[in-house]
């Protein structure tokens, strides 16, 4: 299974931060999240990884390579031209290098103990969500989960992780350019297309500069 690490995005809300550097490239802990992401993915059984750049993007294949000293292969749909796609835009343009194959997705702006699953299989579904308790910033959720079926209104709500693995039909209808994810995940949610789980171990949404000093304090 290949892996593709979210990373086009503006960050204003972490500005000034962004103003200079990438939001993946922020450090926590000592370390920029986007490499906390890849030696996850390497230890986990991860090959090759597809990462999207676009504000600031040139500095990410600057710091990050190939890949080759992280023992990953990287790839890179550059979106720099257009300014970003938003996370449906930018994974369709991407799946020529993502193949044929379901793949994992990971918000390259968050930070969290999940360990991504390199086997996981998708079952008729065209899409796996990970869920996680709703964090002060989202308190009302945005999915249901029941029996492992992700729902777009229950009584308990849990907030989407950023983490999910999508098959690649599941963007055979969605057009090229600037498309947000949200809109055509509940569509195939009504489906019944989108399975689920929830993780309640540590995770961060590293969304604005409180948050990531929080953590780094932590």
């Amino acid at each position: 299974m290949k892996a593709m690490i979210l990373a086009a995005g503006k960050g204003e809300r972490m500005r000034p931060l962004t103003d200079t550097l990438p939001k993946p490239l922020l450090e926590v802990r000592g370390k920029p999240l986007i490499v906390w992401h890849l030696e996850k993915l390497k230890r986990n059984g991860f090959k090759e990884v597809v990462i999207n750049i676009a504000h600031l993007g040139y500095k990410i294949p600057e710091y990050l390579g190939c890949g080759s000293k992280y023992g990953l292969e990287i790839s890179y749909s550059d979106e720099q031209e257009c300014g970003g796609l938003e996370s449906a835009g930018g994974i369709k343009k991407a799946l020529s290098l993502l193949g044929d194959e379901p793949f994992m997705v990971v918000n390259g702006d968050v930070f969290c103990e999940y360990e991504f699953d390199a086997s996981l299989e998708l079952a008729g579904k065209k899409a796996h969500l990970v869920l996680v308790p709703n964090p002060p910033h989202n308190l009302k959720g945005d999915f249901g989960l029941k029996e492992s079926c992700v729902l777009n209104k229950d009584d308990v709500m849990y907030t989407f992780s950023g983490i999910g693995y999508y098959a690649p039909s599941f963007f055979d209808e969605i057009g090229e350019g600037k498309q947000a994810l949200a809109p055509f995940l509940r569509e195939a949610i009504d489906k019944k297309e989108v399975s689920g789980e929830v993780f309640t171990k540590v995770w961060h949404d590293i969304g604005t500069p409180q948050r990531l000093e929080e953590i780094n304090n932590d």
